[in-house]
């Protein structure tokens, strides 16, 4: 009985402590094709530009419509929602479409970002971790 109290004592304690990361930083995709450095961007707001792509996701993004990949803000306008919770625009550039994009923090090194286009209908959900 001691250590499920002890468990759930320690509870808010950890959550706290997930919420207190921050976003900021630069942050590498799944592949390690894209490397993108999130920072304030506005009044109580993120974006994440890329900072680094892999010649095959220049490419990519090429076939798809973005004509530069470096420079370009992949996610744009994020506010906060919740601790550790964020919500604005992802750029997909291999379909040069805007989604809405959910952010959320997924421990000091890893980040979740879902994009879902199409009135929510088509998501995709990567995780990100962070670059040192």
């Amino acid at each position: 009985m001691k250590p499920l109290i002890l468990l759930l004592a320690l509870l808010p304690i950890a959550a706290a402590a997930n919420a207190a990361v921050s976003i900021e930083g630069k942050w590498k995709n799944p592949k390690g094709s894209v490397i993108i450095d999130v920072a304030p961007c506005g009044a109580a707001t993120f974006c994440g530009k890329v900072t680094w792509a892999s010649a095959e996701a220049k490419a990519d993004a090429r076939e798809g419509g973005t004509r530069t990949l470096v420079g370009t803000s992949l996610l744009t306008g994020l506010r906060a929602t919740a601790p550790g919770t964020y919500r604005g625009r992802v750029l997909l550039p291999k379909r040069d479409m805007h989604a809405t994009a959910h952010v959320r923090t997924a421990g000091p090194n890893a980040i979740s970002v879902k994009g879902c286009a199409i009135a929510g209908l088509l998501c995709k959900e990567q995780r990100w971790t962070r670059v040192n």
